[in-house]
């Protein structure tokens, strides 16, 4: 990783490389992203603990989390890009310390859940993961005509 200045900015943008050979591309499991905070560092027992059902609408699933209703669907990685699931190696002090990130899984999808509320086009991570075809759109060349 470097650092490169932003013109005219007076900010410090972080780089971060990486090969396609250094990912190991075997996932070792499912991914949940759960609208909640759950205090464990490592791999979760997930299939004891969540057990999704289909639901009427095609895709949805539904399941409960500490009594709670979740509703959500699976969501693939944009075509040519690789989801990631990485490690801090050391939590930094100060928001300027370079932070060292260490990959410990890729993942071509993920199951997303909302709390009680059905997955929609309009949820934060679809339109995050539909973000990656605007940016290519506008920094694509431009022909003169």
């Amino acid at each position: 990783p470097g650092r490169k200045a932003a013109e005219g900015s007076g900010m410090a943008v972080r780089w971060i490389g990486l090969a396609s050979g250094d990912l190991p591309l075997r996932p070792r499991g499912e991914v949940h992203l759960l609208p909640a905070r759950v205090r464990l560092d490592g791999e979760a027992k997930v299939a004891e603990y969540l057990r999704p059902a289909e639901r009427e609408e095609p895709g949805e699933m539904q399941a409960s989390f500490r009594g709670r209703a979740l509703r959500g669907r699976d969501l693939p990685v944009p075509p040519g890009y690789v989801g990631l699931i990485l490690k801090e190696d050391q939590e930094s002090c100060l928001e300027e310390e370079d932070r060292r990130v260490t990959v410990m899984s890729a993942f071509p999808s993920l199951t997303y859940w909302n709390l009680e509320t059905p997955p929609t086009a309009d949820d934060s991570v679809v339109m995050a993961m539909s973000w990656t075809q605007i940016a290519e759109a506008v920094h694509a060349p431009v022909e003169d005509q």
